[in-house]
């Protein structure tokens, strides 16, 4: 059982800010980025808080990672704009985006941000949820380096390609999900591999092709799988499709082709809608959004969990955060 050490918030935001500024970051992007990984830390979301830290600081070391961009917001059309996140951190792009995009779907319906040139490596539902806190419903994808074989082979080809979605509700908490295509997140089998557990049959195969539930095997050499076969294949595509093929950004084997293997995480673009309720809907959509999820959650059987309920709930709690151990010290020795 891996040994863990206990951080407050606090800590935790400090550890993660000063390990930024002083592998090249500057204050803009170190506030920023430390705010979206202790985020994550205290909403659970282990695999994409501090876990992720040592890949950006090699991103930085390596000047691969501009840390001192300023993204470029770009109003190309009344609902679509185009964001240039100048070789920077994706949460740095969104900070500048959001807002813009936000503005435009509460004055036409529907908007889209295409943002490029950013190293995304960080949870998904940060930006979904901040398009849901302006009213809006949000959808958010993005593609990443080879990891998932498509449905029928066993190579990888397609990134993990995220997709996350948020519903607004006033007065609650928003509906929010984040999801891989893939059987399982990488971080989370990369997490799974450093805690010695194993992983669902289905996740992945070893570099023999063969199915396993050993996550080393699967993270070194071996493929993860896309989630429900040819279904969750289908939506790997999408994303690639989103993400790449409309934006103009590379395909998830492109960017492996051009990143330079320093450990951080690769270069490529995002996906992001907006959708305004309030404009498209004929009728009361709060109510009877509310009076749906009512009934959907007082179905017979467990109890069923609306999408983000976990991660809201942890995020009550200003108790201190159980931080794996030997992280804490290859974070030091950085």
């Amino acid at each position: 059982m891996s040994q863990t050490q206990a951080m407050s918030l606090d800590e935790i935001y400090q550890l993660a800010f000063d390990t930024l500024l002083s592998a090249g970051a500057d204050e803009h992007n170190a506030t920023i980025l430390a705010s979206v990984l202790v985020n994550a830390e205290r909403d659970g979301s282990h695999s994409h808080g501090l876990f992720r830290l040592p890949a950006y600081v090699a991103g930085l070391k390596s000047k691969k990672i501009n840390g001192s961009a300023r993204a470029e917001v770009t109003q190309v059309t009344s609902s679509f704009i185009r964001v240039d996140g100048n070789q920077g951190l994706a949460p740095t792009a969104h900070d500048a985006a959001i807002p813009a995009l936000a503005k435009a779907a509460q004055k036409t319906g529907v908007a889209i941000a295409a943002i490029h040139r950013c190293f995304h490596m960080a949870a998904l539902w940060p930006e979904v949820e901040a398009i849901a806190e302006y009213g809006l419903a949000g959808i958010a994808c993005t593609n990443y380096m080879p990891s998932v074989a498509p449905a029928g082979a066993n190579k990888a080809f397609f990134g993990t390609n995220p997709i996350a979605f948020a519903w607004p509700r006033s007065g609650k908490t928003p509906i929010v999900y984040d999801m891989a295509t893939a059987a399982m997140a990488l971080g989370d089998v990369q997490v799974a591999a450093r805690d010695g557990k194993k992983v669902p049959p289905g996740t992945g195969l070893d570099n023999e092709g063969q199915p396993t539930t050993d996550p080393s095997a699967i993270a070194s050499g071996g493929v993860l799988l896309p989630f429900g076969g040819y279904k969750g294949s289908g939506m790997s595509m999408m994303v690639e499709l989103l993400t790449a093929g409309l934006t103009g950004e590379t395909f998830s084997d492109e960017t492996k082709a051009r990143d330079n293997a320093d450990g951080g995480p690769p270069i490529g673009g995002q996906f992001l809608l907006a959708m305004s309720p309030e404009i498209i809907a004929i009728d009361d959509w709060q109510s009877h959004c509310d009076l749906f999820f009512e009934r959907m959650s007082g179905l017979p059987g467990e109890g069923v969990r609306l999408p983000g309920e976990r991660r809201h709930k942890n995020r009550r709690s200003t108790a201190a955060r159980q931080i794996n151990s030997e992280l804490l010290e290859k974070i030091h020795a950085l």
